[in-house]
């Protein structure tokens, strides 16, 4: 039978990352989230994954590790 197997077209939107590697931002936690919210520096934004969220790499000054952030925790700084 024609069509029983025909399979559906997915509408796919082109996701790019706002902030590129080197950008300072001003990263605010969600909320139960104990990390400091501050400024910034984007290391590299992270490959999308199955659940479509932009994520980055960011490090602050003040600690000596990186943390992963969402896009909407992130607001421009420069």
């Amino acid at each position: 039978m024609p069509g029983v197997f025909a399979r559906t077209k997915k509408a796919r939107t082109a996701m790019t990352h706002k902030y590129s590697a080197g950008q300072n931002v001003y990263y605010e936690p969600t909320f139960g989230n104990a990390a400091s919210r501050g400024k910034y520096k984007v290391i590299r934004p992270l490959p999308l994954e199955n659940d479509n969220r932009l994520a980055y790499r960011i490090k602050s000054i003040a600690e000596s590790f990186e943390r992963i952030a969402e896009e909407h925790q992130l607001t421009r700084t420069d």
